[in-house]
């Protein structure tokens, strides 16, 4: 019968909330009193604005688009430049 039944669902939704509470308590001691534990110690090097990070490294295919933006000082005759690349790719054909 239904009064010989225990009912568990109050059970499990304490014990699910109470680990979310410690999961939330958790990340939020973890950002408040070090938020510079999980950081990446790259970010706090001063950047030079005359050469490229050596962790960046352009793909293959954007070779040719950065040997042109980084020939040319001038960022519009850099992008220029590179606007008429692709558009001489695209009329030769």
């Amino acid at each position: 019968s239904d009064s010989d039944k225990i009912p568990f669902h109050p059970y499990y939704t304490i014990k699910d909330i109470l680990g979310l509470l410690v999961l939330i308590l958790t990340l939020t001691l973890l950002v408040l009193f070090s938020p510079d534990l999980l950081g990446d110690p790259d970010n706090y090097i001063p950047a030079n604005p005359l050469n490229t990070p050596p962790h960046i490294k352009p793909e293959w295919y954007f070779l040719f688009a950065y040997a042109i933006l980084r020939s040319i000082p001038n960022k519009l005759g850099g992008v220029l430049a590179l606007v008429l690349s692709i558009l001489i790719l695209a009329t030769i054909p």
